[in-house]
């Protein structure tokens, strides 16, 4: 099997891969497609001391499963819990001590040929979803595991910091909400793909001081973070959903005096996002900038890498 391989923070493309087997009550899935995303280049800086095979977003098509999945597409919820922890107990798999992460914590991913996942985590595919839209499944559910944390009416005023490929997913689905949103950025090429969706934008300096009552931050970087803090009012919401490969330096003080409430967000949604991909009101297509066979994937990496660049997605059929 063909996959890309982690050790030491060395991506390798490898042809000498072992096929998974599956466990009991999991399904074995033939790859598909699959997407590049900030957490993979976070990887590659060390964020996690990881071994194997990345990647977890993905489409695939189950070969070895329950009847009923058989030959279907598929997207998997990422986390593969024990069930038996008080973590599973109280409905909180993604935060199960004992959880597997597909292409990240010791769960080969899906840039290969194929991967294993227990049938649990697998949502198929709705025939009208085109791969590549589905593709966008696990990115687009963490995007709305935001409004699955806090409660977003329409009188209330909205930063996202950030308009890479997660940004733009967050102000999407946000913008579902009817909430005053404004989304900034660095890329005027890519506020422009949210201003001709009626989402409103604007370059870092465009926000006063204390002004929002939401702020969430996307760009994994200390700058974003400063500026999301800066731009809440006190007792506003600070949303973190980006990962950080290094430390993050924080004022706490202006935290506490400003009683601000801070929110770790990550894994989300998959039926919802399914939803909303069917539904068409979320566009993700403007988001692709190219696709790579998996025989080219190191070259893949090199472009997601480059600053500025949109989705890079693996596809394993070519």
């Amino acid at each position: 099997m063909q996959g890309l391989w982690l050790e030491n923070q060395e991506l390798k493309l490898r042809d000498d891969l072992s096929i998974p087997e599956p466990a009991t009550d999991e399904a074995l899935v033939r790859v598909l497609q699959a997407g590049i995303c900030n957490t993979d280049l976070e990887l590659l800086k060390g964020y996690y001391p990881y071994t194997g095979i990345i990647g977890h977003e993905f489409v695939g098509e189950v070969v070895q499963g329950p009847e009923h999945l058989q030959g279907q597409r598929v997207v998997g919820e990422i986390n593969a819990a024990c069930g038996q922890c008080d973590y599973c107990r109280r409905q909180q798999p993604t935060h199960c001590q004992q959880r597997t992460v597909l292409g990240i914590v010791n769960r080969h991913g899906a840039f290969a040929e194929y991967l294993t996942l227990p049938t649990a985590n697998l949502h198929r595919v709705p025939d009208a979803l085109t791969t590549e839209t589905a593709t966008f499944t696990e990115p687009l559910a963490a995007a709305l595991e935001i409004q699955e944390q806090i409660p977003i009416h329409p009188q209330d005023r909205v930063l996202v910091v950030g308009d890479g490929k997660l940004g733009q997913l967050v102000a999407q689905s946000l913008a579902l909400t009817g909430c005053q949103l404004l989304v900034l950025g660095r890329h005027p090429a890519k506020l422009a793909n949210l201003t001709a969706q009626g989402i409103a934008t604007g370059l870092a300096d465009a926000v006063c001081d204390r002004t929002f009552d939401i702020a969430v931050e996307c760009t994994g970087n200390p700058q974003g973070f400063e500026s999301a803090r800066r731009a809440l009012r006190p007792r506003g919401t600070l949303v973190l959903k980006s990962t950080y490969a290094g430390r993050l330096s924080i004022d706490a003080s202006a935290l506490v005096v400003d009683e601000i409430t801070l929110i770790g967000s990550r894994c989300g949604p998959f039926a919802k996002a399914l939803d909303i991909l069917a539904k068409g009101v979320v566009n993700v297509s403007s988001l692709i900038q190219a696709i790579y066979p998996l025989s080219q994937g190191l070259d893949a990496f090199s472009v997601a890498q480059q600053r500025g660049s949109q989705k890079i997605l693996l596809s394993m059929n070519q």
